[in-house]
């Protein structure tokens, strides 16, 4: 397994989702996921360090983890079948280790929370991954200004 960063997140300006890009900090291999707004929301939220009156679903999962004893010791980008990435977290507690199926996306955003590190297949990246510079400035810029447009409201009818 290679560790990763999160480099951060774009814009694919061709259909205007959201890709998240980890990067491997010993060479110029990054690997985009495509993921959904939701899970870029939480994910940039975390990295932004923005916080909310009320627990996130990630906020919550992390918490529910540490209750019953367990701590989030990584997660990993296991495989890619069919343009579908697999992600896994790995948990440490009173009854061993455990190893949770998660779209990568779900998993980075808790990995964060629980400064837990974050490790991509070889295999995965060799697949996927791409070389050179990984984000544009525009895009990044893009991202910001749709985070800055946000409203907790727009999340729906429920109070945060």
């Amino acid at each position: 397994m290679i560790r990763v960063i999160v480099q951060g997140l774009t814009i694919d300006p061709a259909t205007n989702s959201p890709i998240l890009i980890l990067k491997d900090p010993d060479s110029e291999r990054a690997l985009p996921i495509w993921i959904g707004l939701l899970e870029a929301t939480a994910i940039a939220s975390e990295l932004e360090k923005v916080s909310f009156s009320r627990p996130m679903t990630h906020d919550l999962l992390r918490n529910v983890i540490n209750q019953l004893g367990y701590s989030v010791a990584k997660v990993e980008v296991v495989s890619l079948k069919e343009n579908t990435f697999y992600g896994l977290i790995h948990l440490l507690g009173p009854e061993g280790p455990l190893s949770v199926d998660s779209r990568p996306s779900d998993a980075i955003a808790l990995a964060l929370r629980a400064e837990a590190p974050i490790f991509v297949a070889p295999a995965v990246l060799e697949m996927a991954g791409a070389t050179g510079k990984a984000e544009s400035e525009d895009a990044e810029q893009k991202w910001k200004e749709l985070l800055d447009q946000m409203d907790p409201e727009d999340f729906g009818k429920y109070k945060m």
